[in-house]
């Protein structure tokens, strides 16, 4: 057991100025309230709680007055980082108030834990969210999905003051959850969460989501579509850019100029398939100059490492500080950004935005007419999913042209996912406007 949750470091902690004029509006005009429940939180550099803690760090600057509600930080290793304790506390950070309860870990999150963990956050944080909707009476409830589970009691609340509810969507959990296998295909339990959730969406306010496939996934299951906007994750093209010097990495990793160096770093877990990219690296293994580094954390990375851990063009490595991640992605000569074929279409991956960032070649596995391979098109290799050996002849092909794919449609491409609009336009539709 670690020590009590102490407020955020200054290294962890990030800040986000306001937009010239609405500064001095929120100055001058009453506190708006708002409080943010969810599973995933800063300090967590990976996945969700990354997005969400930009989010309250920015209304946080605008001048709100910002509570969220949470977990200790333990995505996506699923144990809670050093400095943290599973346990309920109350901290202020910077200008935002954070109360986290505790959640069931371990390990190995699959099959029935993977629920367990959400299902156990959304009981013990009720009552904390609960009073705090009803004792700082916001203007809006802002949760997130993952999870869902916890929704019902804070529509309960904000119900009861009036308040607007908004729901961000980074994931459709429940048909997720049946598609990578977490949970078993008993009819019965599939048709008992679709009927959960459909109950639980349509009685948002508003809906935010990050792909138009997962819009029209939202609308089918029964949400009016004019309550439904899409706002892409984003990338701060302040922090992830190209390096003008060799990434320091190289060097460190004892890469020569000669090696074409191949890289996956993020969240290792099912919906990523990170099994194919091991596979081709298999099928790779005789070609002297190609290295294979993976670069993460998840419940899948001891299978993984245990499965091809014995391959000696392929390294393993921990997630990196968030300080080093620039360095970390202009490191390769090729990102590779695996997507498992049952996922197509539940999620868009956040991950591409600091790859494309870094100005390096990236390799997506994407089936056509898929949302991800229509809107990278022409700007990355494509092939197919779950398919190692079409990735393996892709992997040969970007070695040989080294970089000859249109870079000036991978950095048009990354400006479409600049921070600020996003985070302005999730803010207009937090307030009950539009982007």
């Amino acid at each position: 057991m670690t020590a009590a949750a102490q407020p955020l470091s200054d290294e962890c902690e990030q800040t986000f100025d306001a937009a010239p004029g609405l500064a001095t509006a929120a100055a001058t005009s009453p506190r708006k309230s708002v409080v943010v429940y969810a599973m995933n939180y800063a300090p967590e550099t990976a996945g969700v709680g990354k997005y969400t803690g930009e989010i309250a760090e920015y209304l946080a600057a605008e001048g709100m007055d910002v509570t969220v509600v949470t977990t200790p930080p333990h995505y996506p290793g699923w144990a809670v980082q050093p400095g943290y304790r599973n346990g309920f506390s109350a901290t202020a950070e910077g200008r935002i108030t954070v109360l986290r309860a505790p959640l069931m870990l371990r390990r190995k999150m699959r099959g029935i834990w993977r629920l367990l963990a959400p299902l156990s956050f959304a009981l013990t944080s009720a009552p904390v969210v609960f009073w705090q909707i009803l004792r700082r009476r916001p203007a809006t409830v802002f949760c997130v999905e993952p999870t869902l589970f916890a929704a019902p009691v804070a529509q309960l609340a904000a119900r009861l003051i009036g308040a607007r509810t908004v729901l961000h969507v980074h994931d459709m959990e429940v048909d997720a959850a049946f598609a990578v296998g977490h949970l078993n295909s008993r009819p019965w339990l599939k048709a008992l969460g679709h009927i959960f959730e459909r109950r639980v969406l349509g009685r948002f306010d508003r809906l935010i989501t990050i792909s138009n496939r997962m819009a029209e996934g939202l609308v089918l299951k029964g949400v009016p579509d004019a309550k439904v906007s899409v706002v892409r994750n984003w990338v701060d093209l302040g922090q992830f850019h190209p390096m003008e010097d060799i990434s320091p990495y190289r060097a460190e990793l004892g890469f020569r100029p000669e090696d074409f160096v191949v890289l996956y770093s993020g969240s290792i877990g099912a919906k990523q398939g990170l099994n194919v990219l091991l596979d081709a690296a298999e099928h790779l293994e005789d070609e002297q100059h190609i290295h294979f580094v993976v670069a993460g954390d998840g419940p899948q990375k001891p299978e993984l490492e245990a499965r091809y851990g014995h391959l000696a063009n392929v390294r393993f490595l921990p997630f990196q500080p968030y300080a080093r991640l620039n360095a970390l992605l202009n490191m390769p000569d090729l990102h590779v950004l695996p997507q498992d074929r049952s996922t197509a279409d539940l999620a868009l991956p956040s991950k591409l935005g600091g790859m494309l960032a870094s100005g390096k070649p990236v390799l997506v596995t994407a089936d056509e007419g898929t949302e991800l391979a229509q809107f990278v098109e022409g700007a990355v290799y494509l092939t197919p999913p779950n398919d190692p050996e079409s990735l393996a002849a892709c992997i040969l092909r970007a070695r040989s042209e080294r970089d000859e794919l249109l870079p000036h449609a991978r950095m048009a491409l990354v400006q479409s996912l600049s921070k600020r609009p996003a985070i302005i336009a999730i803010r207009q539709l937090i307030d009950g406007g539009g982007p």
